[in-house]
């Protein structure tokens, strides 16, 4: 059974920082694109990293470019969302999701990923 578990979520201040993890268990990926989306109560899932198989190239929405940095480790089967100058606007449940799909380009759009993460809740305080 493949499972997404995501790690690092809290309570921070306007400013601060937090590290997300996501360990994959079940079967590798990879050959195949991960990425970071997050949710609020009454809105849709919004994208916000992308990174493809062997981390070379990544994608962040424009919301969090230049304070989020998306990277992986394959060899521990994991991928990381380093968040920086965290602002209010940023708190949500944030998701980890995969794909089996083989292939050197990353996804923005979520209806292209397979596996989701059962998400982990972020606030930032101001």
């Amino acid at each position: 059974q493949v499972q997404l578990v995501e790690s690092g979520g809290g309570l921070v201040q306007a400013g601060g920082s937090l590290r997300l993890s996501c360990a994959a268990s079940g079967r590798t990926f990879n050959d195949s694109p991960m990425a970071w989306f997050r949710q609020t109560p009454g809105k849709e899932r919004e994208f916000v990293a992308a990174i493809n198989w062997n981390g070379g190239s990544t994608k962040n929405a424009d919301s969090v470019k230049g304070r989020f940095t998306i990277s992986r480790d394959n060899a521990k089967n994991t991928v990381y969302l380093q968040m920086n100058s965290l602002k209010p606007e940023d708190t949500a449940v944030y998701y980890c999701a995969a794909t089996s799909v083989v292939s050197g380009t990353y996804y923005t759009e979520g209806g292209l990923y397979t596996y989701w993460g059962q998400g982990t809740q972020v606030t930032v305080s101001s």
